[in-house]
């Protein structure tokens, strides 16, 4: 719905901002439905490696995809935006991939939840999308998006709050970061 819901402001009315609220509103419901089904599988003793993958699947749309979707729809358009959202999307789908294929040699509890994420996690990306959703609030979109657009009329013309989204992609596949689970 997020993605749907950014791509319908882009066909839309910029001044109506209804459909891009519901991009960011419906971000935070990925993290619901997440965090309920791993319990939902706890609760029942039951876990499949289909599960699994459709989780990071669903994690991958809701935490990675969305944000870039909305970054683009708020304003970030140019070839190197693009790009840029590209490699956060590639690292969401690099560190779920990792965390799929080194789950079962991480250090376990006794419930047998791996005791640290390695890497930033996927959903941590709900900052952005806060971030966004205060941008929408000033109405710092489209040709005001914070920091503006650098080397514009270049091929190398981009938006630096996109940055933001390569840090976080770099975050989420670092290999040094070790962070507790809850």
């Amino acid at each position: 719905m997020s993605v749907l819901s950014s791509m319908r402001y882009c066909l839309g009315d910029p001044s109506d901002h209804g459909a891009i609220w519901a991009a960011l509103a419906f971000m935070p419901f990925g993290l619901f439905f997440d965090f309920m089904d791993g319990k939902i599988a706890r609760w029942r003793k039951k876990s499949s490696l289909m599960g699994q993958e459709l989780d990071s699947l669903a994690d991958l749309i809701s935490f990675g995809m969305a944000p870039a979707a909305a970054a683009f729809a708020l304003g970030a358009r140019t070839s190197l935006d693009h790009l840029l959202l590209s490699f956060f999307v590639l690292c969401g789908l690099t560190r779920l991939a990792r965390f799929n294929v080194t789950v079962a040699v991480l250090p376990k509890d006794n419930s047998g939840k791996s005791k640290y994420f390695e890497g930033t996690p996927i959903p941590t990306t709900l900052s952005i999308a806060s971030l966004m959703a205060y941008w929408v609030s000033k109405g710092w979109i489209q040709e005001d998006l914070p920091l503006g657009l650098v080397a514009q009329g270049t091929i190398f013309e981009f938006h630096p709050v996109v940055l933001l989204f390569v840090l976080h992609g770099c975050l989420m596949v670092s290999k040094s970061i070790h962070i507790p689970k809850p």
